[in-house]
């Protein structure tokens, strides 16, 4: 594995899978792999889950591992090829993701939508650039419209948690008052579509997500009867994709309650955090025994872990 920038980097899900359930039984099992190679995680973005279990992803195998806050420590980046940098921005890209290079074997890069321009979030403007400028492997910890480290993560709850051969999933629209982005939506229509699940996506009309995440994908703007005999539950907010960015005050029925759990099959919740309590779902929900969020946010580790591994086998 070269780059990890979506599931579409992973040979076989179901071997990726099994090892990190290995790994989690035996978190220290590999630290050779890792022993003089140092881990960079760059992050441009807020982030308390990503940052800290790539961190301890890394030390599990015996990796160095620097962290730079480059929205607030680092220069700001020139993107555009050929500019005359005579204002704004301090550098450049490619320059930075060379010399990150030079310090690191492994480089991690979290970095949000703009939300404002939906063909430059869509190309992956920022994270191609990146990856154009580095001599070394990237590991995506989030980006404008993917984050394929949570969506590994929530697979491994899945699968430890599940009753059943082929658990019905339901991805649910939530309540937010901010525009967030599509990227966990998206990653979890991308990783579910390759797992041994039933997947339903529902939310309000207006707040479809791409066709080239969830072509074949069931889809029902029917929220109770989407929730019917679901045996796990994933809330999420995203803004519009259409009308990019956008969002509505006007859907805080949708809401994830007790009263709306019951509709299904005893099922689970999950939500990858942080969030927003008695916007997204009520506290009975989120403190109730059949809730996942603690489980995904600890397996975290063991998906970033095992992507990590993967990328250090790679150069032996």
């Amino acid at each position: 594995m070269k780059n990890f920038t979506s599931i579409n980097d992973v040979n076989n899900v179901q071997d990726l899978l099994q090892k990190a359930l290995e790994i989690k039984q035996n978190p220290f099992g590999y630290k050779s792999f890792g022993e003089n190679k140092t881990l960079g995680l760059i992050f441009l973005n807020p982030s308390l889950r990503t940052r800290l279990s790539s961190q301890k992803a890394g030390q599990n195998l015996g990796m160095n591992v620097m962290v730079m806050n480059m929205g607030q420590e680092g220069w700001q980046l020139e993107l555009e090829d050929g500019s005359i940098m005579d204002s704004g921005a301090q550098e450049h890209i490619k320059d930075a993701a060379a010399v990150i290079s030079q310090y690191c074997d492994i480089i991690g890069v979290r970095s949000f939508a703009t939300l404002k321009d939906r063909e430059f979030d869509y190309k992956e403007e920022f994270f191609n650039k990146f990856i154009g400028g580095a001599n070394v492997p990237l590991i995506s910890l989030e980006s404008a419209t993917l984050h394929p480290l949570q969506s590994f993560a929530d697979l491994i709850t899945i699968e430890e948690q599940k009753k059943v051969k082929r658990p019905k999933v339901v991805l649910t629209w939530a309540p937010h008052p901010k525009a967030l982005p599509q990227a966990v939506a998206n990653s979890f229509a991308q990783w579910m579509s390759k797992a041994d699940v039933d997947l339903t996506i529902t939310h309000p009309v207006g707040y479809e997500l791409s066709e080239e995440f969830t072509n074949g994908v069931e889809i029902s703007h029917n929220h109770d009867e989407a929730l019917k005999n679901a045996d796990f539950v994933y809330a999420k907010n995203w803004s519009s994709y259409s009308n990019y960015g956008l969002v509505s005050n006007d859907n805080s029925d949708w809401q994830i309650t007790k009263e709306k759990m019951s509709l299904t099959n005893n099922g689970k919740f999950m939500h990858c955090l942080p969030i927003r309590r008695n916007v997204v779902a009520s506290d009975e929900v989120l403190d109730s025994p059949n809730s996942l969020i603690l489980e995904q946010a600890n397996n975290r580790t063991f998906a970033a872990q095992t992507i990590l591994l993967e990328m250090l086998r790679n150069e032996k």
